[in-house]
Formats: C-alpha cells, structure tokens, sequence
C-alpha cells in the first residue's frame, strides 16, 4: 500500500445529534434497534437466476420492490462486517443489508433507506425496509423528522455504527441500536401527525436517524482545490490490511474523472481514526476503472471490483493486484452496484438497481 499524503481525502467527524435522537427515541417509545426489525420482517423475496459467469445464487425482491420507480437499490453490506477486532461475532441469524436512493415521485423525495434482509432461509428470505431520517427540533423544542437526501452508493455495517456513502457529503454514520418505530400511516407525509400525536415515515414502519456526518474539512481561505475532492461512492470493510481494519471508499466515474481508491483506518470500537486535530486522513490504494460501483479487498491481498456496463448489458468484475486489475466479462448481472465480502461463505456479495431485474447476487469468493 501507498503511504498517506498530505493531498490524500481527509474526513472530520460532524457534530453528533444526541439531543434529537434522544427526543425521539422518547416520543416514539423507545429504541428498537435492528433485532426489533428482524423480529417483524413483512416481505418475502425469492431464489432467482442470476446472469453472469460469477454468479453462485441470487434472490429478488418482491413484485412491488421490483417495480417501483421510485426507490433504487445500492449498497450492501452483510452481519459478516458486524464484528469489530477481538469481538464477539454478530450472534443474530445471516443479515444482509442494502441501501436504496428515493427518486422525485410525484412531486415527493423521501431519500433513503435501507433494507434488512434474514437469509437463515435461503428459499425464502424474509425483508424489511427502514427508512433513513434526520431528527430534529422545532422552535417549540418538540421533534420532527426530515428525509436523509443521499445517494446511498454504499455502506459498511461495522460494530455498532453503519457508514453510508453521501458522495460530496462524505459519508453518513448511524447507529443501528437507534432504530424506532413509526407509524406507516400516511405514505406520504414524514414527522409528526397534524393532530401532534405520533411520528409518520413515509409508509415504513421503522427508522433510523442519523447520527453525525463524516464530512470534507472545510476549505481554507485561499486554499487550493487539488486534488479534486473526493466522490464517496461505494464504500466496503477492508480486513486483514497489515492487520489493520479500515474502510475502503471509492469513486464512480463514467470517463474523464477520478476514480481513487482510499482507505481509513478504523479503530477499536469501529470509528475512523483520527489526529490530535480531529481530522481522518487517507490512504491512497490504487486507481480503479470507469464505471466502478464497488470494491473489496479480498483475503490473498487482491481487489475485486464489480464494473457496470449500461442498462443492457451484464457487468463486469475486475480482479487483481492494485494497480494491476483484470476484467472478467459478462461476470455479474446488468446493472451491478455496491460490493461485499463474506469470508465465512466463501461469497461475494453484490446488489442490481434496474426495474424487474433486481437482485441481490452471490458471487464466488
């Protein structure tokens, strides 16, 4: 691996929303955190063919996922991730868990969400969607709720936090012991009822606020743009660099851009590391290729990369040493995304984003 440079992308740790949270964690009842999710999982998805020379199995989402126009899957990350160093393993069933992006439907952003999905019955995977929302105060001091406006690219689930890719906004930080209950009622409002009594969610019955943001240092006066400032588009748990644990963050980019691989170290208790001064510096790894959704770092020191290819056509996966990547084409569905590594079943694991063809894809490790 390269060295950190004083040019590398460095992330600084936002102020944290304890207050709000807390607000609502009251107003709502009581946190549920992500084994009350697993314990009421409402759709089903189903084994499916998965196109692609790399592809071990797939399921799909239900008829209604698979047809909406307005939510768009993206990231992935797995309960394999979960574990920090020296701690105990995740002790709930196998979870996968994907990030979708909301689309303006009539006239209504709702942001994003993630998805939690049991895969302890591979014939019949259970799922449920928890809606991403920032909790705030009003001028009264009582809570409300506003949509979490983000790409969703990629996330990491790594102890107790999940790290969600915001591209220019850096990267979002939850806890997932603050989910709470909402009500699902109506569809299309979020917050607090008119009538001030219970908190909505845009038709979920869960939600997550967000807890603080890891975000670009501001500029200084005068101060250069170069490098150019980084695209968080994908991010994945980098394990066994030199011992070390770190996030893997990426850049997608069709041609003419950058497209940096970098990594953070994480600590102990899974937060970046950081300098006397707050600041998260950087580790340049490698330069990856054009249309990149995704990376790992894979047990013998390699990187795979999942490549898309426009809506028609499979994607492709890149394998190799830094630097030194070989594609595999046709290897993965059309319209492949974020990237995972699950180690302990010998997998990989990959989302597809297009309407009627959305899967949730393993690949061989």
């Amino acid at each position: 691996m390269t060295s950190p440079s004083r040019s590398a992308p460095t992330l600084v740790p936002g102020l944290a929303a304890d207050d709000a949270i807390d607000a609502l964690v009251e107003a709502s009842g009581g946190r549920v955190g992500l084994t009350g999710v697993l314990g009421h999982l409402n759709r089903v998805a189903e084994p499916a063919w998965g196109p692609g020379s790399a592809v071990s199995h797939a399921f799909a989402w239900d008829e209604a996922d698979q047809r909406s126009r307005r939510w768009w899957p993206q990231g992935v990350t797995s309960s394999s991730e979960a574990r920090l160093p020296r701690g105990d393993p995740w002790p709930g069933p196998p979870v996968l868990l994907t990030t979708s992006y909301a689309k303006k439907v009539g006239g209504l952003d709702k942001g994003s969400r993630i998805t939690v999905a049991d895969l302890g019955d591979p014939d019949r995977v259970r799922y449920r969607h928890v809606l991403l929302v920032r909790a705030v105060r009003d001028d009264t001091g009582a809570v409300d709720l506003r949509p979490v406006k983000a790409h969703a690219g990629g996330v990491v689930w790594h102890g107790p936090w999940l790290y969600v890719a915001a591209t220019r906004r850096g990267v979002l930080a939850f806890r997932l012991d603050d989910v709470v209950r909402v009500s699902p009622a109506p569809p299309d409002r979020l917050g607090r009822h008119e009538d001030g009594d219970g908190l909505a969610g845009f038709g979920h019955g869960y939600a997550l606020p967000l807890h603080h943001v890891l975000g670009p240092p501001e500029p200084s006066d005068g101060e250069a743009a170069t490098p150019p400032a980084m695209r968080y588009s994908f991010l994945s748990l980098a394990r066994g660099l030199d011992g070390r644990t770190a996030l893997l963050a990426g850049e997608y980019d069709a041609g003419g851009g950058t497209r940096r691989l970098v990594v953070f170290d994480l600590d102990a208790t899974g937060a970046p590391v950081t300098d006397p001064s707050g600041v998260a510096a950087s580790t340049h790894v490698a330069d990856g290729v054009d249309r990149m959704q995704g990376a790992v770092w894979l047990p013998d020191g390699r990187l795979a990369v999942t490549a898309s290819d426009g809506r028609y056509r499979r994607g492709h996966l890149w394998v190799g040493a830094p630097g030194a990547l070989e594609r595999r084409r046709s290897a993965v569905p059309v319209g492949p995304e974020d990237l995972t590594s699950w180690p302990e079943r010998g997998e990989l694991w990959t989302a597809t984003e297009y309407p009627g063809h959305r899967l949730a894809v393993a690949l061989h490790l």
